[in-house]
């Protein structure tokens, strides 16, 4: 299935760029999502008529992720988890409790924007998460896990 990119994909391409995909890809989260339209020649047309003012909302996506980068640097965020003696948690904290605890914290950040490449997160201590908030634009959050007395 070839589409024309209506925004930077990870990993695909970026606005504007004609890629073959398969088609349970394209149809099932490309085209739902917004992200991507078949290549066909009207809506080829469509796109070249819409290209400057998808380029200008992508570079004003790109600013505000930037802006809120900035603002997470420094940052550092402290939960706190019922553990054993050992310091192994009892259970574990996911993407859901580091979105929650950073909400709590006065930083929004959505629960999709979390990236656990170790999973989730079964030990007191200090852990580095990554936040991908734009195709772009990558940051390091310092998550300290203490243990509940």
């Amino acid at each position: 299935m070839e589409v024309i990119l209506l925004q930077k994909v990870a990993n695909l391409g970026n606005i504007g760029d004609r890629v073959t995909v398969k088609s349970g890809f394209g149809r099932n989260y490309l085209l739902p999502s917004g992200k991507a339209t078949v290549a066909t020649p009207e809506h080829i047309a469509a796109f070249e008529a819409r290209r400057v003012e998808l380029e200008a909302k992508a570079a004003g996506d790109l600013v505000g992720a930037q802006a809120r980068a900035a603002i997470l640097e420094g940052f550092t965020l402290t939960m706190t988890a019922k553990a054993g003696n050992e310091g192994k948690l009892f259970g574990s904290i996911g993407t859901a409790d580091i979105a929650e605890a950073c909400k709590a914290a006065g930083q929004e950040i959505e629960r999709s924007e979390v990236r656990l490449p170790g999973g989730p997160l079964r030990m007191v201590g200090e852990h580095v998460v990554t936040l991908h908030l734009h195709a772009d634009v990558d940051v390091s959050l310092p998550v300290t896990i203490v243990a509940e007395e």
